[in-house]
């Protein structure tokens, strides 16, 4: 399992609830083999490869086209496994642990001398992931080591919800997927970097920072940090223009003439809008194929779970364009949001 794969990528289809244990020993022997396997959690789909394994790692890296220098999560299957990949674990980590895992939040905490360099782009700091999927966490104790588990996508682009987005991208480029349909929460985990004080949300996610200082009981910092890439791993084909302010009302006349304007210059313009939005654009008379409900603005855990399913629609559809809505910024909408910002060639502001 030299270089990319020639051969089809399998698809091997997993109930989330009771996965079948032959497809899970198979897909476990591909990894021990040093193969790469796309399986569903929680959050996004992730691609797995063995964290033990340099030549897995560097397939891995060639197969999603992304920089090695870009560091990597071990995923977990025991708070067990944790202890003998850190220098030690402070009693925030230990608290963190007992309320979100399993759960979609990543810890980077001092790395010991098991984890491989690579797996860290070469820093001190590695991030550890306890998985809230039960195929995702069967799978890794079958392999019988922790896994390096990626977004499984193409490097650039939004990451995957389902089998069918991994497969856009990597078909041929792995050996195999699990399809467990679609993930629940659709964002990437929250990572809280434990090696700064005080704490810093690297990246916004389920668990949000009000949550981790309700759990501390102190501030937490948030801010991108250390994390590179992180802007084109959210960029969708077409063109995102994000469009900002505190009136949505003002949003839509927005974004309205945006539309006619770049429609008239002979692109295909689609809308991301919140569900509240949906009808004003009906009414102004855009077709309803052009406009697409991520969520509603009072529910942001919808918006999560479909925000990239909608960007995804829209590339595959021929679009060159897309007009977003914004979402309120706080809570889980705050990681919505920290993903359009991402996701946008340009941000419009009143």
């Amino acid at each position: 399992m030299n270089g990319l794969s020639q051969a089809r990528t399998r698809v091997l289809k997993v109930d989330p609830g009771c996965p079948d244990p032959a497809v899970l020993h198979e897909a476990a022997r591909v990894i021990r083999r040093g193969g790469l396997v796309a399986f569903p959690t929680e959050t996004v789909y992730g691609l797995a490869a063995m964290g033990t394994s340099i030549p897995a790692l560097k397939r891995l890296f060639k197969a999603k086209g992304r920089p090695q220098a870009s560091p990597l999560t071990l995923h977990l299957w025991s708070t067990q496994q944790v202890p003998p990949l850190v220098r030690f674990i402070p009693d925030a980590a230990r608290r963190l642990v007992a309320r979100f895992w399993p759960g979609p939040l990543t810890l980077v905490l001092w790395k010991s001398r098991r984890v491989p360099a690579m797996v860290t782009g070469g820093r001190d700091s590695v991030g550890l992931r306890l998985p809230d999927h039960r195929v995702a966490r069967e799978l890794i104790r079958l392999a019988g080591a922790p896994l390096v588990a990626p977004s499984a996508n193409l490097s650039g682009r939004p990451s995957p919800t389902s089998a069918a987005d991994v497969l856009s991208d990597l078909e041929g480029r792995i050996d195999l997927v699990l399809d467990g349909g679609e993930t629940s929460l659709g964002l990437e985990s929250t990572v809280l970097d434990l090696t700064v004080d005080p704490p810093a949300v690297l990246r916004p996610g389920s668990v949000s920072a009000s949550d981790i200082e309700a759990c501390l009981g102190s501030g937490v910092r948030v801010g991108l940090g250390d994390m590179p890439d992180l802007r084109l791993r959210y960029a969708p084909g077409p063109r995102l223009l994000l469009f900002e302010g505190p009136d949505p009302a003002a949003v839509v006349g927005r974004i309205l003439r945006a539309y006619r304007r770049l429609e008239a210059g002979g692109g295909r313009v689609g809308v991301l809008a919140a569900e509240e939005s949906v009808p004003l654009y009906t009414a102004a008379g855009l077709p309803p194929g052009h406009v697409r409900a991520a969520g509603s603005r009072a529910d942001p855990a919808a918006a999560a779970r479909r925000l990239y399913r909608v960007m995804r629609g829209f590339e595959a559809e021929g679009f060159s364009c897309i007009l977003a809505e914004p979402f309120p910024d706080e809570g889980l909408g705050a990681a919505v949001m920290h993903r359009l910002r991402l996701a946008a060639a340009e941000t419009v502001k009143e």
